[in-house]
């Protein structure tokens, strides 16, 4: 043999088959309650993440099981939690360590799920040396190595632009529609409320869901969490309101809102949201206001004392579809017929 020729390696024609693709779902601790539905609803166990906030205020993470090669879904809004003693920095803080500890133990894929996306209603400069904060939150996100995001009803769905990144948007207003159909009256007797002009899409959409008509508010907001309501535009004389937004935070401007309808003629006024915030006094200044009730989803932890007219809905069945498909590489957009990139 020539020193020139060497001995040919044995050459692998094809990839192995009967790989199994492994999935796991761990969660933050201002998501434990959704991240165990969802967990439950794909029938895998819920992978402790080893989550602990040492007496410094530092967050500390360590997968107590091997994720190496596995495709994870770390289920953590960037929301508080008085009853896990959590800030909204602290939730955001601790997704960013469970996505760099995913990363670092060799995860195929690290998917966070984020129904709630925190600092989302900072998503542009409404005035002169303001922070886009939320392209900075999703700055931090692929920094740490995410793969994915799925999220739930952004307060503007232009952020996903923030991203380069896949981002899957979800939204609640199925469950919300059903709800309101089942529960509050007949579509001929209700009235859809966009709380702003910058919610009339979104309220127009769900008002064709139910098949009733829709009505808009003209409000000014002279400060930031401050709003004032002015006047309706629309027929709600007699009819069952529903004021429909993304996000309920400290209630003033729904308390306000729901009183100019029923000044305007409305029968009863009641609000569904996705996000149920409630900070500061919410639930002091809500069940001091005229609503008959609030619809929200578990996207938010509900801080305890919540007054008997809150109601939660779980958006679990939507977000165990999207992680399943989202896992297998089918259509997401199939669960809402490619629309809900309409609301």
């Amino acid at each position: 043999m020539s020193s020139l020729e060497t001995e040919a390696l044995p050459v692998q024609s094809s990839l192995p088959i009967g790989y199994d693709k492994r999935m796991m779902v761990a969660a933050g601790r201002a998501s434990g309650d959704l991240g165990q539905k969802i967990a439950s609803r794909l029938g895998v166990d819920l992978t402790d993440a080893g989550l602990k906030t040492f007496t410094d205020g530092e967050v500390y993470c360590r997968y107590q099981e091997s994720i190496r090669g596995a495709d994870i879904f770390i289920v953590q809004s960037t929301a508080g939690s008085e009853r896990e003693g959590l800030t909204v920095n602290d939730a955001l803080m601790e997704l960013l360590v469970m996505v760099e500890a995913a990363v670092g133990a060799s995860a195929h894929r690290v998917i966070a799920v984020s129904p709630w996306y925190g600092y989302s209603r900072q998503d542009k400069k409404s005035a002169p040396r303001e922070p886009i904060t939320a392209r900075l939150v999703a700055k931090m996100l692929e920094t740490a190595g995410i793969d994915r995001l799925l999220t739930m009803d952004l307060h503007a769905g232009q952020m996903q632009g923030f991203f380069s990144k896949p981002v899957d948007h979800m939204t609640a207003m199925p469950v919300l529609t059903q709800y309101v159909k089942d529960q509050i009256a007949d579509a001929a007797d209700i009235v859809i409320i966009s709380p702003d002009a910058g919610r009339v899409k979104l309220t127009r959409k769900f008002a064709q869901k139910i098949g009733a008509r829709y009505a808009l508010l003209e409000k000014e907001r002279p400060a930031q969490e401050v709003a004032e309501i002015g006047y309706v535009i629309g027929e709600v004389t007699g009819k069952t309101a529903v004021i429909v937004d993304d996000i309920i935070d400290t209630g003033g401007t729904l308390a306000a809102a729901a009183q100019t309808v029923l000044d305007e003629g409305a029968s009863e006024v009641h609000a569904v949201a996705t996000h149920g915030l409630f900070s500061g006094n919410a639930f002091e200044t809500l069940a001091a206001s005229p609503l008959s009730s609030i619809v929200v989803t578990d996207t938010v932890p509900l801080r305890d004392g919540a007054p008997d007219m809150i109601h939660v809905l779980t958006s679990a069945d939507i977000l165990t579809d999207s992680v399943r498909r989202i896992f297998t590489d089918d259509s997401v957009s199939e669960i809402f017929s490619g629309e809900n990139q309409l609301f």
